[in-house]
């Protein structure tokens, strides 16, 4: 039998933050008998581990020592959502949300334009423009700039969008375009911050938060909310802060977790050398022991947080390793995708996200850098649909053969259009007034149009919609109502959608 003097020893001398461990005399490397350990904490009396547990039971801590105890337990169960049973029904499960950072031009991609053609190098009407928000071009000579491609038509209904675009276009009945979205922001940041938070306001929750707060997250070893980055060819790489997937208000378990498209997905994945997993596995039971202690005394839902993310971070070294090993999706899947495994590409990341699906992430953004054309918008366009069309068609197809396409909603959107008026010779501006996105896949109905711009592509005239609509019909497909999902924060009911008279656009709606 193992002599009391010679089990580890977990204690916090001198009152500070530095932990001692202490291993059995011979100091060799062994197998930690959790069964036996004992806890001394500050200036409290030595418990065994038992006793420990019991006085805890109540706190997230007692499950995450508990969870870690070398397979004493059942495996760990998803985190649930503060919603519990929805309130609508739920078509949607999870959300895939493929952002065009920098803004796609909608003359160029999925809005048809031919009167604009026609006016091409002409004067922009000023019944449209004068008073008129501009970005970059206040105050100069606004000239008509027609679509750089040819149009073709796509689908069942013949609907017309870019040439560039025809692996999109094989899966057109699958999507639901709009062409009359509008957004609030005319400069990037501020824009990416209202269409991922629905307010210019930093400091918000994203809407992946949102989603993981309501719903709660079907995987154990992941975060309910992922996010992918990738840089296009064009060599355009504007930063994309990372409060674009901040919790804000929320519990900062909930905000996004940004996985590396390239080299180790997460840093320190690895445990150094000379550092086993079952030394890991201690260390983190011994922290998350610290801390449910301290929590038992301090009611801080942030020390909570710290707990779950010790025990996540540590199953995510088990998981994420074959999460990102794409060996044994075959060939015909990276034939569908065409894309090389860890090439850090958005063709990678459509795969990745698929398998994310897959193991229950409950929400996983996109982003896709170099979409700002404010020159060389016709080679810039040709070389995004390259990068990102067969990929989208791969995600579509993809879902649908292994059963998950109708429970997950894919959205494809930008922070704002462009300028129908020329910037320079060639490029587009900014342009908040009109812009396209589409949807597909969760209750979403396939093969339509739905609202359009004007003959220019200037305003949003028929059934316009707004970026607090597209979330309140994201919420919806979730099973959650938008206008009764709120958070008190700074004495006003916060929501998603905010207090503008969202409205579910339910003529997308199958």
């Amino acid at each position: 039998m193992q002599r009391k003097a010679d089990r580890p020893m977990i204690t916090v001398p001198g009152g500070t933050d530095r932990l001692t461990v202490i291993r059995p005399v011979d100091n060799r490397p062994s197998p930690v008998d959790r069964s036996s350990m004992s806890f001394q904490i500050g200036p409290y009396p030595a418990a065994t581990r038992r006793a420990f547990l019991g006085k805890v039971s109540q706190g997230l801590g007692a499950v995450a020592v508990h969870a870690l105890a070398g397979g004493t337990t059942a495996a760990a169960k998803p985190s649930p959502g503060v919603l519990g049973e929805l309130p609508l029904p739920q078509r949607a499960k999870r959300v895939i949300w493929l952002t065009m950072a920098g803004g796609p031009s909608q003359l160029e991609t999925f809005d048809p334009k031919p009167k604009l053609g026609e006016l091409h190098g002409q004067p922009m009407p000023e019944s449209l423009t004068q008073g008129q928000q501009l970005a970059q071009l206040q105050g100069q000579k606004l000239l008509c700039f027609g679509p750089q491609h040819p149009f073709e038509r796509f689908g069942s209904q013949g609907t017309e969008i870019c040439s560039l675009f025809p692996q999109i276009g094989s899966v057109l009945d699958d999507i639901c375009l709009i062409r009359s979205m509008t957004t609030d922001a005319i400069n990037h940041d501020p824009a990416h911050m209202f269409m991922n938070t629905g307010s210019q306001i930093a400091g918000r929750p994203s809407m992946g938060s949102w989603v993981t707060y309501g719903l709660g997250t079907e995987a154990d070893d992941l975060p309910g909310f992922v996010v992918l980055t990738s840089l296009g060819r064009g060599g355009q790489n504007q930063p994309i802060a990372a409060r674009q997937w901040s919790s804000g208000f929320l519990p900062s378990l909930h905000q996004g977790v940004q996985l590396r498209s390239s080299g180790d997905p997460v840093l320190y994945l690895s445990n150094p050398p000379g550092v086993s997993r079952q030394q890991q596995e201690a260390d983190v039971a011994a922290i998350n022991a610290l801390n449910a202690e301290h929590r038992s005394r301090i009611d801080d839902p942030e020390i909570a947080t710290r707990i779950a993310q010790y025990e996540m971070a540590f199953r995510m070294q088990a998981s994420v390793p074959d999460l990102i090993d794409l060996r044994s999706e075959g060939a015909e899947t990276l034939e569908l995708y065409g894309c090389q495994p860890g090439d850090g590409s958005f063709t990678s990341n459509c795969l990745l996200a698929r398998r994310l699906a897959e193991r229950g992430v409950r929400f996983i953004q996109l982003y896709h850098k170099d979409w700002d054309h404010h020159g060389g918008v016709k080679d810039g366009v040709a070389l995004k649909a390259e990068e990102i069309d067969r990929a989208c068609m791969a995600l579509i197809r993809d879902l649908k053969r292994r059963g998950l396409f109708d429970d997950t909603l894919i959205v494809w959107a930008g922070e704002f259009g462009r300028t129908p008026m020329s910037q320079g010779s060639n490029g587009r501006d900014h342009h908040n007034k009109a812009m396209s996105v589409w949807l597909a896949g969760g209750g979403i109905r396939g093969g339509i149009v739905h609202g359009a711009s004007d003959e220019l592509g200037y305003n949003a005239v028929e059934d316009v919609c707004t970026v607090h609509d597209l979330h309140a019909t994201m919420l919806h497909q979730l099973g959650i109502r938008h206008d009764a999902f709120s958070v008190k924060f700074q004495g006003l009911d916060a929501k998603l959608t905010g207090v503008e008279g969202a409205r579910v656009i339910r003529e997308i709606l199958a």
